[in-house]
């Protein structure tokens, strides 16, 4: 009988290891897996790059270039509400992380971005300090890009352009009337002809009057759209493009004097978005245009 009984026992033992056992390779398969964490190019003092995925793209940015910090999808914005913000939990960094926005300091003069702790800083830091309190221009753009992730979004300004339009018709009963001349190979529109209906006399302020211009793909979409300031002393210039390749919509501005560079800038900016760009894996494709 006691043998009996020590065999019930010792099989209920056998099944409880059994049932443990199976029980911790659930409990272990039921664990989130832990990603490794990405690699980081970094640059001669050991910052580590902003990483991502931009549009089309991974891209590594070099440290010390952005203006400000990258906004990534999801994100709350910076109105949001501070209990929202305190609550988000963005997910990890990877070469596949979607990028809404950044900011950067382009110079005009030779395509070259500002980065901190680098020529360029000391650089823009002259340019300020000798060209604009004497009114002369200012070699530097502020660049922003924005990802396109939405497929249903046009890659062009059409609507855009049209609705400007229209609202200036409707608000300010100004009708903006194409130009016989291109500009720079810009079809150009100005305000009434450039002429206050008022005063007959050509407009004193460009508040609602400022001259746009658009450049057209060979479909006929607005792939370039810019508006510049004619009456100020440094007159400045709001350009937008979007890149079809990379899926991104480019937003500059600059002084007006370097309006006649406005296609080289475009491309520049596409080269320094080029040599940002990595393998999945972060490794470069090339050599990183800012890198300190």
């Amino acid at each position: 009988m006691k043998s009996g009984y020590k065999k019930i026992v010792l099989i209920g033992v056998l099944l409880w290891q059994v049932l443990l056992f199976a029980g911790c390779d659930y409990y272990v398969s039921e664990q989130p897996v832990q990603q490794a964490p990405p690699f980081y190019n970094r640059d001669s003092r050991g910052r580590a790059d902003t990483i991502g995925k931009l549009g089309t793209y991974s891209i590594s940015i070099p440290a010390g270039v952005i203006d400000g910090w990258a906004r990534y999808m999801g994100d709350p914005g910076d109105f949001a509400d501070p209990k929202i913000k305190a609550r988000y939990q963005r997910p990890p960094e990877s070469y596949d992380l979607p990028i809404e926005s950044f900011g950067f300091q382009y110079r005009i003069t030779d395509g070259d971005v500002y980065t901190s702790f680098r020529q360029t800083q000391q650089d823009y830091r002259r340019d300020n300090e000798t060209l604009i309190p004497y009114g002369k221009p200012f070699p530097w753009a502020g660049v922003i890009i924005y990802g396109e992730y939405d497929a249903a979004t046009p890659l062009n300004f059409n609507f855009t352009v049209q609705d400007d339009f229209r609202v200036s018709k409707e608000i300010s009963n100004i009708d903006y009337i194409q130009q016989e001349q291109p500009l720079y190979g810009l079809t150009v529109y100005r305000a009434n002809n450039g002429i206050d209906p008022e005063t007959g006399e050509p407009w004193k302020s460009d508040t609602l009057t400022k001259d746009r211009m658009i450049k057209k793909d060979q479909a006929g979409n607005i792939k370039t759209y810019i508006d510049c300031q004619f009456t100020q002393h440094i007159n400045s210039c709001h350009h937008m493009f979007y890149n079809d390749d990379w899926h991104i919509r480019v937003w500059i501005g600059y002084s007006r004097t370097y309006l006649p560079q406005w296609q080289e800038m475009e491309n520049n900016i596409i080269k320094i978005l080029d040599s940002w760009r990595v393998s999945r894996e972060g490794k470069l494709l090339g050599k990183q245009i800012g890198k300190a």
